[in-house]
């Protein structure tokens, strides 16, 4: 899906959940206080507009950075997963008894030993977004691509790395679906961080609007995330379509 394509179907699907707000603020009578005019939220929109760029921009930076962590520490889990062996197992086991936790029950813990800055947020985001790439991955990876690997095998020139890569390329559209699913939940993760205890960030802008009760400011905040949201997606799918046409030879 292309950039433009997929910032139009956002600005579609965000515009239309604004009007049927406003659809039914005026037709209940509901307030200013309550739900903000349009004229409320362009004031809201051209006065905060930079502030919450900046802070966007932060947010996406980190769970950019969490995000590739998460994929990262979810191949090498994978990879030691994938085998039926003692190593391969406890790892597994592990990597799920870690997910049974909550991320609020944890958060404080990591705050308590990291802080409320960077460290905090980065670990949060690839905590959330982590475990769906490591499903994944160990599905992909413990898969066999059985004709093409038993050819490899009967010609004795099968290895680890070969037996990878054959199951890596088979599956090359299913690994960028699950990044790309698993960027919006770096986002998010990034986003509950900020929300929680952090001091900068679009998360920490959307806590001190909610304080204020002024739901103009978290409808500008809300439209930038998905912006950005739909703007590092379209990347990702960019790049796994660019690495799948070079593989091909296209």
């Amino acid at each position: 899906m292309g950039i433009f394509k997929r910032l139009l179907q956002f600005a579609s699907i965000f515009f239309t959940g604004l009007a049927i707000l406003w659809i039914i603020k005026y037709a209940y009578s509901f307030s200013d206080y309550l739900i903000p005019p349009p004229a409320e939220l362009l004031q809201v929109a051209t006065s905060y507009w930079k502030i919450y760029l900046a802070a966007v921009v932060n947010t996406t930076a980190v769970a950019i950075a969490g995000h590739f962590s998460a994929i990262l520490l979810a191949t090498l889990v994978a990879f030691l997963g994938r085998s039926g062996s003692v190593i391969g197992n406890l790892t597994r086991t592990a990597a799920y008894n870690l997910q049974a936790y909550p991320i609020v029950a944890v958060a404080p813990i990591i705050f308590l030993f990291l802080g409320d800055g960077l460290a905090s947020r980065l670990l949060i985001a690839a905590m959330i977004c982590y475990f769906p790439l490591l499903l994944s991955f160990i599905g992909i990876f413990s898969e066999p691509v059985d004709q093409v690997e038993h050819f490899f095998r009967t010609t004795g020139r099968i290895n680890w790395r070969l037996e990878l890569a054959i199951r890596t390329f088979e599956n090359l559209d299913k690994i960028t679906t699950v990044i790309v699913g698993s960027g919006t939940m770096a986002i998010v993760g990034t986003i509950v961080a900020e929300f929680l205890a952090a001091t900068n960030g679009i998360g920490y802008t959307i806590r001190k609007a909610l304080y204020q009760s002024n739901l103009a400011k978290i409808l500008v905040a809300l439209f930038l995330i998905g912006l950005f949201s739909s703007l590092y997606l379209s990347l990702i799918e960019y790049i796994g379509g660019r690495i799948k046409m070079r593989l091909m030879g296209g």
